[in-house]
């Protein structure tokens, strides 16, 4: 049985306290999370709990907070789940994961599969235009990609993606050119795909943002396409980028001319820029939004317990895990055993149950439960201070140091996140006895931080892309890209190398687990809970409910009319 101390932080109460008496709905962010019990939402069905807000509206129009200015909607350059939350809207692959969270055809009409399972004949659709009248074609498809696999565009941090492609990382590396790529486009309707071993969930990967096509034609000589609405943004999905006035609002207007415009209900969607949870959740009260939390925002924490008690809090499964990555190459942090010191003096129950509140679970592994069932228990014990102050202690004689010295955590500006640092800089202090210091940046300024290493302890949080546990083991195989920790191992990679020639899924689970054992013995990072996704709505919002993965497509949803 996990040690579940109940003990609560004095600094963390207050701070909530104040949050509850300045706002009836609370201020704070929560971001979503795993919740291992299958299919079933809790506290709500997915049509369920506006009370006296209005049932229905006369327009098509659906209103959301995306709360951030998007770091980029070029699909090859994004990484965040902001930018993909406004990408998936205006692009579509090949394949598009469907409500059932299955990949469907989407771009492609047709998918034939060789019987090595090696290579892959994607035929476009017919009547698939871009958003300026040209027709969407295999070769749009090949310039995408490999532009992504280009060395010279070198912050594709999701080049990776397109790995299970014959050459494709030997060309990222610059050790193959493009040419051997194993991408071809045969004519302008016919892409054919060499992968370098089976690859079973790749169809699944052909959704992804990644592997969107990007009009060649338009986007050539023009490096700036991507940074603004207006007709050098040309897409392809079931929206255009009608305007983008930066760091206020997006608006996403229905194309008329997407392959499947007839089964696209909505006619416009806002999307607001509002950072504050509390001004989003009194716009959202005041019908100004129609949906607050996952994916697109947060709900504030100090709301959760009356959304609950009000039956309009929806909490559903999320493959991800919301962590603390060490930067192992500044000290004290360059030390397996003060990593897992400090990994191991968190107490992650009290964190689900007094902060964040939305059915997360503790995590003492990687990989999420909704992948890996077994994993709910983990690798280690939750709160094991004794334990931790063990390692601590040969940790610095290791490093032939006396006392630790000052450790700063970072984190992006939102309620949640802080809260959470504070719970942790408190529980750091009361039990391992190290100063802690908070330090929180705006989004964009805080990604560069983390990306340049410019921090010891930084929040972060990773949401499956596909559903398989390589996605969350592969960031770390080598140094950079989505790797904040800087954290390599040649027996890791080695593993994630040989798991990918086996097809047999029995066989491929005992190496990637061999793998994440190798991950949580090394603890480059401090896994702190799985999500789950949190949402609230209103009751005339239908069809459209956040996948396991994250991501959410407003293909699908309607505005239930008065009419």
């Amino acid at each position: 049985m996990r040690n579940f101390s109940k003990f609560l932080l004095f600094s963390l109460i207050a701070s909530l306290v104040l949050v509850l008496a300045a706002c009836s709905g609370g201020d704070s962010e929560e971001d979503t999370n795993n919740n291992s019990e299958g299919e079933t939402e809790s506290n709500q069905s997915e049509g369920e709990g506006e009370g006296e807000e209005t049932a229905s509206k006369s327009e098509q129009v659906l209103n959301v907070n995306i709360k951030e200015e998007p770091p980029s909607l070029h699909p090859g350059l994004a990484s965040d789940t902001t930018s993909s939350s406004v990408l998936d809207q205006v692009f579509e692959g090949l394949t598009r994961i469907n409500p059932q969270g299955e990949a469907e055809e989407a771009m492609a009409e047709d998918i034939q599969v060789s019987d090595d399972q090696k290579t892959y004949t994607f035929t476009i659709r017919e009547g698939a235009t871009w958003s300026n009248g040209d027709p969407v074609t295999a070769q749009d498809f090949e310039f995408a990609w490999k532009w992504v696999l280009n060395p010279d565009n070198a912050e594709t941090d999701y080049a990776y993606q397109l790995y299970p492609i014959k050459n494709a990382e030997a060309a990222k590396s610059g050790e193959a050119s493009l040419d051997e790529v194993g991408i071809t486009a045969k004519d302008d309707k016919t892409l054919v795909v060499e992968l370098e071993q089976p690859t079973p969930y790749f169809e699944k990967l052909t959704a992804f943002h990644t592997y969107y096509p990007v009009n060649k034609n338009a986007v050539e000589g023009n490096d700036e396409w991507y940074t603004d609405a207006g007709e050098q943004y040309v897409t392809n999905g079931p929206f255009l980028l009608d305007s983008w006035t930066h760091k206020d609002k997006i608006v996403l207007k229905k194309n008329p001319d997407y392959w499947d415009a007839e089964n696209v209900s909505l006619e416009t969607v806002n999307m607001f820029m509002v950072e504050n949870e509390n001004t989003a959740l009194n716009m959202f009260k005041n019908g100004e939004l129609d949906w607050v939390g996952s994916p697109f925002d947060s709900v504030p924490l100090a709301a959760m317990d009356q959304l609950k008690q009000e039956d309009k809090l929806n909490i559903s499964p999320l493959a991800g895990v919301y962590y603390y990555a060490f930067n192992v190459e500044k000290e004290p942090f360059n030390n397996a055993k003060i990593r897992r010191a400090f990994a191991l003096a968190i107490n992650r129950q009290a964190i689900v149950e007094n902060i964040t509140k939305g059915g997360q679970l503790p995590a003492m592994a990687l990989v999420p439960p909704t992948i890996w069932e077994e994993n709910e228990e983990g690798y280690f014990e939750d709160n094991n201070v004794e334990k931790a102050k063990q390692l601590l202690e040969e940790g610095l004689e290791e490093e032939g140091l006396s006392e630790l010295p000052k450790v700063t955590i970072s984190y992006n500006t939102s309620e949640a996140h802080a809260a959470i640092a504070q719970a942790i800089q408190d529980m750091w202090r009361q039990n391992l006895g190290v100063d802690v210091e908070l330090a929180n940046e705006e989004w964009q300024v805080y990604l560069d931080t983390m990306g340049n290493g410019n921090f010891q302890v930084g929040r972060m949080g990773w949401l499956a892309d596909f559903n398989d546990a390589i996605n969350f083991l592969e960031i770390f195989q080598s140094k950079g890209g989505n790797n904040y920790t800087n954290w390599e191992s040649e027996e890791y990679a080695s593993l994630l190398e040989e798991s990918r020639t086996i097809t047999d899924p029995e066989e491929r689970k005992s190496v990637l687990k061999e793998a994440e054992q190798i991950f949580m013995d090394e603890l480059p990072l401090a896994p702190i809970y799985f999500y789950t996704n949190v949402y609230t709505k209103k009751d005339y919002v239908k069809d459209v409910k956040p996948s396991a993965m994250g991501s959410i497509n407003l293909k699908y949803g309607s505005i239930e009319s008065a009419e």
